[in-house]
């Protein structure tokens, strides 16, 4: 501390001849007392860990104490000059050095100050006497306002050198601070700088200290990292950029595949939409023909039972011309007796002579009446007999006719049921082609709608290609040293992409089985309009 700031602080205290001339008047008081007092700070010291610390045995603080009894024998003395000055410099250089803050420092000298005012206040007020020897308040107070300045200047030049020391402490250290950030920033300036160009070979190789050791290791793990993640990109850019390539080509085929699925559902489609519409037409006509082997079914009962009339009918027919030809013979019997009841008459007609001529005639015309009426009996008998015959076999005709219509209502009674069976089984066909012709519709609108979805995937692959390209490009500008491929290498992180490849692959390999080659010997589908069909696939594979 320079001679002026010590004159500036003295003179702002009013710490003048007079003051000093009473500090050094009570020198004698000071001096005999200091030593207690002493003894009873560094008590406290010894008590209170922090300040404890300070020292490292009871040789440490006899030491302290000493210096610090012949220090306060300067400040007793009055003579705040060059001398004193150097010894207050070193006192707070060496509390900056070891780091005692200023509370510990006032705090001593709070504890000193108060045992040395008691002191002085009993020497000059004894307790048997009051002012038995002459000093008034006014030279009490002065002496009392002299020390406690000595004591603040003391203080406040101690803790001013301890500020300044530790002031001059931390701008060392920002400079040399500054100096290694500078270092650093010119190396981290041109690390960045070559890193902008793409050099992830760079690494900080300036010596510094302190905190910027752990910025020079991030930019160097951070490069490093960099370099490895970059080397990961480049591996993974590639490998996705294979993988593109291989999924757009499966994809571009898989789109071609399903436009030909599509196509061949939607021909099938087509054609069980036609076998939908004959079985249909199929069910209508066999339902038809049920009806009108039901019609005729009863057509023939109706015919049987009218048969049986007709037989019973024709029964009743022979039993008349029996008993017309039982009447007949009566009227032939008759005819027989009248002839010879009127040959009987003409006979006596003939012995009665002229008178019985009257009666011979009519005997006689009895007679030839009774000839044709035999005749025509005979011959109703003939003719009776004749149709009697023509009767029973007309009878037997019918008979045979009604036996005939039974079997023919038995036929027709089988027909029935069987035509009423195909007629169940047609309708149950149509509706069973109909929900088989609903499924292919839904398969159909499915398969449109993935060859869709495959032609998107398939747009999606190409850019993906493009843009594996191009990041392949971006990544193929930054220089990676070797330790970065090797490090990327034997991380063995798992690729998704070779994943992806691997299953892909796997998928491919069932080309192979038999079913599959089974369906790829199918023969060729036929082409719907312009769109000529390749070998179409079980499917299975939808």
């Amino acid at each position: 501390m320079s001679s002026q700031a010590l004159e500036s602080r003295i003179k702002f205290m009013k710490l003048d001849d007079a003051a000093r001339a009473r500090i050094k008047s009570i020198k004698p008081l000071i001096m005999k007392e200091m030593p207690a007092a002493l003894d009873g700070f560094y008590e406290q010291v010894r008590a209170t860990p922090e300040t404890s610390a300070f020292f490292k045995n009871d040789g440490h603080i006899d030491t302290a104490h000493k210096k610090q009894l012949a220090h306060w024998d300067v400040i007793s003395s009055g003579l705040y000059d060059e001398q004193y000055a150097a010894g207050v410099t070193k006192v707070g250089e060496v509390h900056a050095r070891i780091g005692l803050a200023p509370r510990w420092y006032i705090g001593g000298y709070a504890l000193v100050l108060e045992k040395m005012v008691a002191k002085l206040l009993e020497a000059r007020w004894p307790k048997h006497a009051f002012n038995t020897r002459g000093v008034t308040a006014e030279t009490t107070a002065g002496e009392l306002g002299a020390l406690v300045k000595a004591t603040l200047l003391d203080m406040d030049l101690a803790i001013s050198v301890y500020l300044e020391s530790l002031d001059a402490v931390e701008t060392k250290r920002q400079l040399e601070e500054a100096e290694q950030q500078n270092v650093l920033l010119t190396a981290l300036a041109d690390g960045l700088k070559r890193l902008a160009s793409g050099d992830l070979t760079s690494r900080l190789e300036v010596e510094v200290d302190g905190r910027f050791q752990g910025v020079k290791d991030d930019f160097n793990t951070t490069i490093a990292t960099l370099a490895e993640t970059i080397a990961s990109i480049s591996g993974s850019a590639n490998a996705v950029l294979t993988g593109s390539e291989e999924i757009a080509a499966a994809s571009d085929d898989m789109s071609k595949r399903s436009e030909q699925q599509a196509a061949s559902l939607e021909e099938t489609a087509a054609a069980l939409e036609e076998i939908t519409v004959t079985v249909n037409r199929t069910a209508d006509g066999s339902r038809q023909a049920a009806e009108a082997v039901a019609s005729a079914k009863a057509d023939a009962q109706a015919s049987g039972q009218v048969v049986e009339r007709a037989i019973a009918a024709m029964g009743e027919i022979e039993k008349s011309s029996a008993e017309i030809t039982q009447i007949i013979g009566v009227i032939d019997e008759i005819a027989f007796q009248t002839n010879l009841l009127a040959l009987n008459a003409g006979v006596e007609a003939a012995r009665a002579g002229d008178a019985g001529r009257g009666f011979a005639v009519v005997a006689q015309e009895v007679r030839a009446l009774a000839q044709r009426s035999a005749e025509a009996a005979k011959e109703i008998k003939g003719l009776i007999s004749t149709s009697s015959k023509q009767v029973s076999h007309g009878v037997s005709l019918v008979g045979e006719t009604g036996d005939s219509l039974g079997r023919i209502v038995q036929q027709v009674a089988a027909i029935d049921g069987l035509v009423s069976e195909i007629s169940s089984s047609a309708q149950e066909q149509a509706s069973s082609l109909g929900q088989v012709n609903s499924a292919v519709n839904q398969m159909d609108q499915m398969v449109q709608q993935n060859a869709a979805m495959v032609e998107e995937s398939t747009a999606a692959a190409f850019a993906l290609k493009t843009e594996a390209t191009e990041l392949q490009g971006l990544v193929s500008s930054f220089r990676i040293d070797a330790d970065a491929r090797t490090a990327r290498h034997a991380s063995g992180r798992s690729n998704p992409v070779h994943a992806a490849q691997a299953r892909i692959q796997s998928y491919a390999g069932r080309a192979g089985t038999p079913a599959a080659a089974k369906a790829q010997s199918r023969p060729a589908a036929k082409s719907v309009g312009n769109t000529a069909l390749k070998v179409v696939d079980e499917w299975k594979e939808f």
